[in-house]
């Protein structure tokens, strides 16, 4: 039997979702979040969360980091901080009790990655009384990717959430901070975007979305 025009148009409409499904589905790097701007962050984010920087005002933006893996509490009901510091840790690669202990003692630690593990990081940052953890590689090989923070396997366990920020952004704040001579921004953590369009968000310019 041949085909009314209007099967054939059903037709073709129902492959081209199929197919923007397919590239929703495979491509959810850092950059791709834009692939289709009436989608909603929750069809994209893969289990990844956002935070906002409230202040100083050139950091203003919302920013996606990703959850440890196999480690650390989760960003669930339970926690969100709002108006609280997010503190670079002295020294920034946490992985000694930071010289900034008053500093980070209740509000979010922000650490780079290198020198220890990323759960050995988040053990010393709980113990100094972080409510938690962000931790990024502001290295400019990776600053365009998410790392997955994995378990080392040690006996020790980690009671606070954690989650990696990629490093771009991470480089920005900390500059950004040095700039402005300032020791910490202010976060609100998590914020939620599940009914947001991913156009938009008011993410950094420097991603070059």
């Amino acid at each position: 039997m041949k085909k009314q025009p209007e099967d054939i148009f059903r037709s073709i409409i129902l492959y081209v979702l199929n197919v923007c499904s397919c590239v929703v589905l495979t491509h959810c790097g850092a950059n791709t979040l834009h692939l289709m701007d009436g989608t909603s962050t929750a069809e994209v984010i893969n289990g990844d969360i956002f935070f906002e920087i409230v202040d100083p005002a050139e950091l203003e933006y919302t920013y996606r980091i990703r959850p440890a893996k196999d480690f650390g509490a989760p960003f669930n009901e339970s926690f969100h901080v709002k108006n609280v510091p997010l503190v670079p840790v002295s020294p920034r690669y946490g992985c000694k009790p930071p010289d900034n202990l008053d500093d980070v003692e209740g509000n979010v630690a922000f650490i780079e990655r290198g020198e220890c593990s990323f759960k050995t990081k988040c053990v010393i940052a709980e113990k100094a009384g972080a409510k938690a953890v962000i931790i990024s590689d502001i290295d400019h090989s990776s600053e365009d990717y998410f790392i997955e923070m994995i378990d080392d396997n040690s006996s020790e366990e980690v009671n606070i959430p954690a989650a990696y920020l990629m490093g771009k952004n991470g480089l920005m704040i900390l500059k950004t901070l040095e700039k402005l001579k300032r020791n910490y921004a202010i976060i609100n953590l998590p914020v939620n975007l599940t009914f947001t369009p991913v156009h938009k968000m008011n993410q950094p310019p420097w991603l070059g979305w």
